[in-house]
This record gives C-alpha cells, sequence and structure tokens, in this order.
C-alpha cells in the first residue's frame, strides 16, 4: 500500500482584484472584488514506502501548496489525500507524529532558546519517550555534525546550521513521511552534500517515503530516481529521469576531442562550448548517430562522447513544453 495517495487533488485561492489609482482603492475598501486561482489542478500520483520523489516545477507551479496539503496546513478545494491512512486534514495526532514539513525558507525552532532546549520542547509537545528521544537526538546529533550547535541560541545559527537543527528537530519523532520543501536553499555546496548523504541515509535505514522540491538539480539527481513535474497547477509528468530526458530533451550533447586545432564546428550542431582542441555540441537525438560518424571521418579525433543534455536543460525544455500546452488550451 502507497505510503501517500493524491487523487485529483485541487486547490483554489480567492484573491482580491487590486487596481491602481486611489480612487480605485478607495472603492476597494467598500466593494471589494475577488478573482479565483487555481493554485493545483487534479493532481494525481502515489508514493511507496522508502520511495524518494523529486517534486519538480517553476515557482508558482503549486508545489509548496499541494506539500501544505499533504501535510495538513491547507485544506484541498477538490479531491482527496491519504498519507499513511490519515486524512491530512483532519490533522490527527498520530498523523502529526509520523509526517514531517521541513521548509528551507521557515523556521520552527524558538529563535531565542538554545537549539538543546527548543529540542526538549520539541519532546514534550510529541510526548516522546524518554529512551528513544536520548537515542535519536544523540544519532542525529552525530549524522548532522552540529553536537557544538546545541548550546547556542538559533538566532546565532548561519544559515546552514539552522538548516540542519530544523531537520533533527522534525526528525526526532520518527517520521515516516517527510515533505522537504527547498531543504538546501542558500547553503553552499559543502553544506547541501551534507544534507543530501544525510536524507538517502536516512530514508535508506527508516525506509521513510519523502517527497522533496528543490531548484537544484544536484538535490534530485542524488536522491531521485523518480520525478513528478508540476507546471501551472497540473501534472505535466511523472516517470523517470531517463525517460524525462528521452520525452523533453530533444538533443543529446557530443564533446568531441581533436589533435591539433578545432576547424568550425557549427556544420556538425550547435556549440555549447570550445576549448583547445575540444568542442561541446548540442545535436537532435535522430542525427546523433549521423554526425558521430561524420565526427570521425572528417576529423583527427582522439575522444568522442555522447552523453544526455543536462538535467536543467531538460527541466528548462520541460518547463517550456508545459507553457506551450497552457497557451493552445487557453486559444482553443
Amino acid at each position: 500500500m502507497p505510503s501517500v495517495t493524491v487523487d485529483n487533488l485541487s486547490k483554489t485561492f480567492k484573491v482580491p482584484v487590486r487596481e491602481e489609482g486611489f480612487l480605485n482603492s478607495l472603492h476597494s475598501l467598500f466593494r471589494r472584488e475577488y478573482r479565483q486561482v487555481e493554485a493545483v489542478r487534479s493532481v494525481t500520483f502515489d508514493l511507496e514506502r522508502g520511495e524518494v520523489v523529486g517534486f519538480l516545477g517553476p515557482n508558482g507551479a503549486g508545489k509548496t501548496t499541494t506539500l501544505k496539503m499533504l501535510s495538513g496546513l491547507l485544506y484541498p478545494t477538490a479531491g482527496h489525500a491519504h498519507v499513511i491512512g490519515f486524512d491530512p486534514s483532519r490533522r490527527d495526532p498520530e498523523f502529526l507524529t509520523q509526517v514531517a514539513l521541513i521548509m528551507g525558507n521557515r523556521n520552527s525552532l524558538q529563535w531565542d532558546l538554545p537549539v538543546a532546549d527548543s529540542l526538549d520542547v520539541r519532546k514534550a509537545i510529541y510526548r516522546i519517550p524518554t529512551a528513544d528521544y536520548r537515542h535519536r537526538r544523540e544519532r542525529f546529533t552525530e549524522l548532522l555534525d552540529v553536537g557544538d550547535l546545541l548550546t547556542k541560541p538559533v538566532r546565532n545559527l548561519s544559515l546552514g546550521e539552522r538548516m540542519k537543527v530544523e531537520i533533527l528537530a522534525a526528525l526526532l519523532p520518527a517520521p515516516s513521511v517527510l515533505f522537504l520543501d527547498e531543504p538546501t536553499l542558500g547553503l553552499d555546496l559543502a553544506m547541501q552534500r551534507r544534507i543530501r548523504e544525510f536524507v538517502a541515509e536516512y530514508a535508506a535505514e527508516e525506509g521513510a517515503s519523502i517527497l522533496l522540491t528543490s531548484h537544484y538539480m544536484a538535490d534530485v539527481t542524488a536522491l531521485c530516481e523518480r520525478v513528478i513535474v508540476i507546471h501551472r497547477g497540473s501534472l505535466l509528468f511523472d516517470g523517470d529521469l531517463a525517460e524525462l530526458s528521452r520525452r523533453f530533451g530533444a538533443e543529446k550533447t557530443i564533446t568531441v576531442t581533436v589533435g591539433g586545432d578545432l576547424p568550425e564546428m557549427s556544420a556538425y550542431g550547435t556549440v555549447r562550448e570550445t576549448s583547445p582542441g575540444e568542442a561541446v555540441l548540442s545535436v537532435p537525438r535522430s542525427e546523433v548517430a549521423s554526425t558521430a560518424a561524420r565526427l570521425l571521418a572528417d576529423l583527427d579525433v582522439l575522444d568522442l562522447a555522447i552523453e544526455e543534455p543536462p538535467i536543467e536543460d531538460v527541466i528548462e525544455q520541460t518547463f517550456a513544453a508545459g507553457d506551450a500546452a497552457a497557451s493552445r488550451q487557453e486559444e482553443s
């Protein structure tokens, strides 16, 4: 049975219409007009136990709104969701101990308290048995390397340090489902890597299901085999990364190294990069074999590598396809 089941989940917000000008502002005080904004439209997917899935989309696509509905912070306008057998909107106490939402741009710990005191508060709120609390706190403190931070007030921590102790606090009840919203936002490369390693280790050891949003594709490629792409509130893709590249990555990358000087390479494809003796080309998938054969025949090739396009390019092309599909729907 899936840990998370989402069936035609939708969320519509009523937002006030604001027009420019003093008279319009004055008018809105007495007669406010509203418009309906569909943040999430009939989204359906499942998340299996122990699965780590990337949840991708541009800003405003509906990712955070979906995570808030799945964690019980927002009530859906339509559709249903079940997380480990619970309806999130009911916010049952057992559900709240088994599900954690961690947001990279939000703080849940007490700002002026030392970290250790904030963790003790979390223990009391979730009624964690003392033995379990001590074991998990010691274990996660070691894995996240935050032992020297426990005596510091949260307000004195850097962004990366704060993110690590937020993760530690969220995992004290040992949740079986994690919703991670930009957990590496604003962190340096070393800190991003440490967070990724910890998330992978927690998922493997605890069998936790994790839904991850991130604009850093290194997070996604390191942790996720499957990705869900949402665009303008609608599900655009659900499958593995390789299939995403095949479907939306119209080109492949050919890196060729030659003896001597590079000739004019634009005849072989779109030139992305050049350096002495080396060129990186983008070539339509249907022309990769013939282009490689031409390069080998025409040039003194020392090395030739054919690769899928960078995942960032594939995601950009996926969003562009979503924009095109939305425009066609609006015109029809």
